[in-house]
């Protein structure tokens, strides 16, 4: 980055920012203190009213915009390419807010950026993990989940567990305090704390059904950052399977957050997994057919077979 787009850079900071350090500033803009001392005087000798505060840092004048800034062609790119993604993947609310956002974007750009921004855009696409969210009802759950989240209220709902009970039945009822929504794999995730089994769990929204928010208030914990937080791995069974090597790069594909190990050898490939439940992996084993045969646990050896035989008398 050259000086001149640098210090640009450096103003769009701190009016987004508000105060920022020198060391903040070094640090993204990777460059020195020291330069960027150099930056913040020739931006005041220009006239750009900076404020420097003694162990806090520097700011804008309260008051001060900057004058609008031109796009490129692939900056416009991004843009348009973003607000795509938003209206295809959040709800009713923020699809709208894209759509307003794509006709500014496009009517503030000048012709040829704009003809080259469409030209750029023809000739990408913005691939996605799964399919974009289609249901009306889903799209209705994750804009009630992002005004809870916002508002601080707690949601009910019945949930379709992945997993069923030991008495086969996969609903339950929850109420929780939602932290935070994430998109994983195509699917929308909310994090929250269950008041159930009074720790964070991860709910998906496509398999939730009468979502209700709630009355009831909640605070977030001190120090929770949703950027940050990763779930606990809690992983601790594990499940030996001997593979036909040639769809080793399908098991990686479908089943790498289970993968512990891959070992070659005569017999076929051996793959280790680590698990929470082996009935996690039955469907992938199943898919797989006779590529694949599980040699530990025993226990769901015999699963793999019980399944087996239903199937066959289908047949």
């Amino acid at each position: 980055m050259n000086k001149t787009d640098r210090q640009l850079a450096i103003m769009l900071e701190l009016q987004r920012s508000k105060v920022l350090r020198a060391e903040d500033l070094a640090s993204l803009f990777e460059t020195s203190v020291r330069t960027i001392y150099r930056d913040i005087q020739a931006l005041s000798e220009m006239g750009v009213p900076i404020l420097g505060a003694p162990g806090q840092g520097y700011s804008l004048m309260e008051g001060y915009f900057l004058p609008p800034v031109g796009f490129s062609a692939e900056e416009a790119v991004t843009l348009l390419m973003g607000t795509d993604f938003i209206e295809q993947r959040l709800d009713g609310d923020y699809g709208s807010v894209a759509k307003a956002a794509r006709r500014k974007i496009e009517a503030i750009l000048p012709e040829p950026v704009r003809g080259e921004s469409t030209r750029v855009r023809e000739t990408m696409r913005l691939l996605q993990a799964g399919e974009p969210v289609t249901s009306w009802r889903e799209k209705d759950y994750l804009g009630q989940a992002r005004r809870a989240i916002m508002e601080r209220r707690k949601l009910r709902m019945t949930y379709l567990k992945k997993m069923p009970e030991t008495d086969g039945n996969r609903k339950s009822t929850r109420e929780v305090a939602p932290y935070g929504l994430v998109l994983v794999q195509g699917n929308w995730i909310l994090i929250a704390r269950c008041d159930l089994r009074q720790e964070i769990r991860h709910f998906r929204l496509s398999r939730m059904t009468g979502l209700t928010v709630l009355e009831d208030r909640f605070l977030i914990p001190h120090g929770f950052n949703l950027n940050n937080y990763r779930q606990p791995d809690d992983r601790n069974e594990r499940v030996l399977v001997r593979a036909n090597p040639e769809i080793a790069d399908k098991i990686a594909e479908t089943c790498h957050f289970y993968m512990e190990s891959t070992e070659e050898r005569k017999e076929g490939l051996l793959v280790n997994f680590l698990v929470r439940q082996p009935e996690e992996l039955l469907p992938y084993i199943l898919g797989w057919g006779g590529d694949v045969e599980v040699l530990e646990p025993e226990s769901f050896r015999h699963r793999i077979r019980e399944e087996a035989e239903k199937i066959l008398k289908r047949y």
